[in-house]
């Protein structure tokens, strides 16, 4: 399927070494509908391999379902540098995929992504996981990899909206 100005996919992207979470969702004018989703699993390979997994991963999902925008949730910093490096490496792999494909990557984090989910930036995964299954009419239990990552898809859908009512809004307040 080709997209239009109208039309447009946009994949989001729940980074992790050992689960990257991705979704696929079909945005035309303000209606999003679900396309795919799922988990990459690197295994129990080397760090770099992981790596390449996940870069691959994302390739391949970019391609079948012909991406037009992505999406990646933002690194937050815990109390485990370790972890952190390596959740930005993963980053970085997805990034590069998005790029290798000549994406634009909008970065969000997940206190934004939740705002713009539930209305409060504090939200529990359930709460998130539950909007994304309502606003896609999804029925069952998503993987919560896979529920993060269309999350962030429809967070920058939200972010584009509300961007694009802001201009027009200033547009028509320039006399």
């Amino acid at each position: 399927m080709s997209t239009t100005a109208a039309t447009r996919r946009v994949l989001g992207i729940d980074p992790g070494s050992v689960r990257t979470g991705f979704g696929v969702i079909e945005v035309t004018g303000s209606r999003s509908s679900y396309v795919a989703s799922g988990v990459i699993q690197t295994g129990k390979g080397s760090f770099a391999q992981r790596l390449h997994i996940i870069y691959t991963g994302i390739a391949e999902v970019i391609r079948a379902h012909q991406v037009s925008e992505s999406a990646i949730e933002e690194v937050f910093v815990s109390r485990n540098i370790q972890s952190a490096l390596k959740l930005g490496q993963a980053r970085g792999a997805a990034i590069c995929a998005c790029a290798g494909d000549d994406l634009a990557v909008h970065e969000y984090s997940a206190r934004a992504i939740k705002q713009a989910l539930v209305g409060s930036g504090g939200a529990d995964k359930d709460q998130v996981s539950y909007m994304v299954r309502a606003i896609l009419s999804l029925q069952g239990v998503l993987r919560e990899d896979a529920a993060d990552a269309l999350a962030v898809a429809l967070a920058h859908t939200q972010h584009d909206r509300l961007s694009a009512q802001i201009a027009s809004n200033k547009r028509r307040a320039i006399p």
